[in-house]
């Protein structure tokens, strides 16, 4: 009988403190069962000599958050390289052009890193439409319940919803919205009516999205075209006392102009990513009442990297089953996601 072959040389290269969130015991036992890879070497530097010996013989990278741009320099070191298995979202600013030209194929985690987003937004777009932040100023405040006629706009049955972006996140946000009883409105100029119909939405031009909404979600790409996509004549739009609840880019909104508008009261925000990230300590956002800010924290976190892990896994099992990739980014791609 001709001997079994070998296990594909992988390599892990990322900050190695994700690494065990990422790959729990479990997941590290079905990498390590479908390729030949060591836990204990984890690269962060493709110029380290100990990491230039592990790479010249990978033939796929499982890559992460902190792991150096993959660019001519770094695939130099790493010739036999045929895969790269992403343990987070965006490869972007990842992959270089030497990378494609090469023709290395390249996987992502985006898909599962878009649950806790959504999840992360929905919870956000229900308390905003229940005012369950200012209530909560409020009574920490004057420990007084609020009368009737301070609760006249509050809830969430017919409240308009505005999403712009069908994404991935946009799409699993639209979802996880059906079952409430709101109205949905969607922007994205990649779609038709019925396709934002079959997605529980109503396709609108983005000026009268931001008229009509009560409350507006973004989950468009960062890219060149989307820049300040919410300028200060967009933000003008929005009606008064209306929310904005950012949890893709900071970029995609004028920042200044947005500051302007939460400053005046006439909008409340609820920003888990800013321009710049992070803000600087001056920044009235720190202090406003009307801005509910986190520290970009919707994306995965904690228990939620491994859901990333498993997606890395399955990849690898279907390189090593000669499959294709479930999870594939093409060079196309790029002008289109984040």
């Amino acid at each position: 009988m001709p001997d079994a072959p070998l296990p594909p040389r992988a390599v892990f290269a990322m900050d190695p403190v994700h690494l065990p969130l990422l790959f729990p015991p479990p997941l590290m036992a079905r990498l390590r069962r479908a390729a030949d890879i060591d836990p204990a070497l984890v690269v962060r530097d493709f110029t380290d000599t100990t990491a230039g010996r592990a790479l010249a013989d990978a033939e796929i990278l499982i890559t992460g958050w902190g792991c150096p741009r993959l660019d001519a320099d770094a695939l130099a070191v790493a010739p036999r390289l045929r895969t790269v298995l992403h343990a987070a979202g965006s490869v972007r600013s990842l992959v270089g052009e030497a990378l494609w030209d090469r023709g290395v194929t390249v996987s992502s985690a985006a898909t599962a890193n878009a649950v806790p987003v959504a999840e992360y937004t929905l919870a956000m777009i229900l308390l905003a439409g229940k005012d369950a932040l200012g209530h909560r100023d409020r009574y920490r405040r004057t420990h007084v319940p609020p009368t009737p006629d301070r609760t006249a706009d509050t809830g969430n049955h017919g409240r308009r919803v505005g999403v712009i972006g069908a994404s991935r996140i946009g799409r699993r946000l639209l979802r996880l919205l059906r079952p409430h009883d709101l109205e949905v409105l969607l922007h994205d100029p990649y779609l038709d009516p019925g396709e934002a119909a079959d997605l529980g939405a109503r396709l609108l031009p983005l000026e009268d999205l931001l008229r009509l909404s009560d409350i507006v979600t973004l989950h468009a790409p960062d890219i060149p075209e989307t820049r300040h996509l919410l300028d200060r004549a967009r933000l003008g739009l929005i009606r008064d006392g209306g929310v904005l609840i950012n949890t893709s880019r900071g970029a995609l909104v004028d920042h200044g102009a947005l500051v302007d508008e939460l400053v005046s009261g006439r909008l409340h925000a609820v920003l888990d990513v800013t321009e710049p990230e992070p803000l600087p300590a001056d920044s009235p956002l720190y202090r406003l009442p009307n801005v509910f800010l986190t520290p970009h924290i919707a994306g995965s976190l904690g228990n939620e990297l491994q859901r990333m892990g498993g997606i890395v896994a399955d990849e690898l099992d279907r390189v090593t089953a000669g499959l294709p990739l479930a999870h594939r980014v093409r060079r196309a791609d790029l002008t289109r996601v984040a």
